[in-house]
Parts: structure tokens; sequence; C-alpha cells
């Protein structure tokens, strides 16, 4: 197995997990398909993600090659789907076929229902309904997926500074006890940006003094599971996955 790591970005530690791997920066794009090319890969599956904050960070240090310059001229704005499809166009024109991010790993799949120990009370499932059609209408927008929510009330919305920047916001402002919900785009694109949650959310959360995590059943991935579910268990948070295309119009008892 051969991996392509992001300098800057991608852990060093992956080298211990492949076979390969070489490191390319974020802009050297024809690097990364003549090499994957010469190395005979027809399959490929994007892992993790690109912060956005991580582009404007270093905006005055990314080398972009000629690829990357031309694709970046092509698009009409550089919101996640742009960027992402465009990269993914390029690499499937080049021949290499890019799998769905959960497609090699269907058991990380959310499922529906309560799935740790701890169920979301009457008030917090209201909490989770009413924010769910926010969320749905903000990813929508491809502005973000992540909602937080207190007494029916809007906390914090999700934009460039990402999930955990968001949970954090959102639980300063409610003065904790919050509800966070997490959907996947309408037409999400399986081979990139799917929601992913895991033990670094749920350490998000308790520093947060969230209450609940909703997330959106079989579009979701949940990573470390056993450890994710057995800390939100430890730290009070119930972890429910809500199954498109919305929770019920009743809250559970």
């Amino acid at each position: 197995m051969l991996a392509a790591g992001i300098r800057g970005l991608t852990d060093p530690a992956l080298a211990q997990e492949v076979d390969a791997l070489h490191w390319f920066g974020l802009g050297e794009l024809q690097s990364f398909i003549d090499t994957f090319r010469s190395e005979g890969i027809r399959d490929a599956a994007m892992a993790g993600k690109v912060p956005k904050s991580f582009l404007y960070e270093n905006a005055g240090s990314l080398e972009l090659d000629a690829l990357a310059r031309e694709l970046l001229a092509r698009l009409a704005d550089q919101r996640d789907d742009s960027l992402l499809g465009a990269f993914a166009r390029a690499v499937e024109d080049a021949g290499i076929h890019l799998c769905g991010q959960a497609d090699l790993t269907p058991a990380l799949r959310a499922q529906a229902g309560v799935l740790g120990a701890r169920r979301p009370t009457p008030a917090q499932w209201r909490d989770v309904l009413f924010g769910w059609p926010v969320a749905q209408e903000l990813a929508r927008l491809d502005i973000g997926q992540t909602v937080v929510v207190k007494d029916t009330a809007v906390m914090a919305l999700e934009a460039i500074e990402g999930t955990d920047a968001t949970i954090a916001r959102g639980g300063a402002l409610g003065g904790g006890d919050v509800c966070v919900v997490k959907v996947a785009k309408p037409s999400q694109d399986p081979r990139f940006d799917i929601p992913v949650v895991g033990l670094a959310t749920i350490e998000a959360l308790a520093a947060a003094g969230a209450r609940v995590l909703a997330i959106e059943a079989g579009q979701s991935v949940l990573l470390e599971r056993e450890a994710a579910l057995a800390l939100a268990d430890r730290v009070g948070v119930a972890v429910v996955g809500v199954a498109a295309p919305g929770p019920a119009d009743e809250v559970p008892e």
C-alpha cells in the first residue's frame, strides 16, 4: 500500500502503516499524479481533510505547480466542493479512480440510534430536532456541517474554523450544556469531505461542556469507536446517530 502525505498536515507515523509514504507540498499536484502513475496506482482513497484555514494561514508559502494554478484559475469560487471537486477530476483524468472515503471501511459508518450508554433527555432531543434542518441548510450551502444549539437557539455555525473550534465557540457562548449536530451535505460526494468524528471530537465536546453529539447515520464515520464512546460515557456526552432525511417530529421519551 502506498500513501501520499501532505507536508505540514500528515502525521509522519503513517509511514509505519504503509509500504511507502511519499511526501508532497499542498500545491504539488502534478508531482503527486506522476508519482502515483509511475507506481502503477489505479485506485486511491482520500483520508482526512485539508482544513481551509491551513490554506489561508500558509497562503504566502504555498508553491503551486502549473497544474494546480490552472485548476484554481478555472474555479468560479473556492468552496470546499469546488476545490476538492477540481482535485478529484484532475486525479481521475489521469486514470486514477478515487474510491468513496468510507467504501474500504464500511464498519466505521455510524448507525442509527443511541451509540453510547447515555441517552439525550427530551429537552436535548428538542435541540437536536431544532438544529437538524439548520445544519442541513448550512451543509447545502457548502459553508459547514456543524451547528451548536442550546434551548432551541443557535449558539454557533461552522465555517472555515472547523468542527472542534465551532464546538468550543458554541460551548463558550452557551455556557456549556449544549447540543452539537453534524450532518452530511444533501448532495454529498462520497469521495471527499464526508462527516467524520472521533476521539478528538469527544475531547472537544467535553472541554466545551457539551452534552449531546448527533451525527447523520449511514453518512458519517466514527473513528476509534470504542475509545470515543467510552470517553463520551465518562464525560457525560450522549452520542446518537440520526437517520436521513432527519429526526422524527416527535421527541423520544
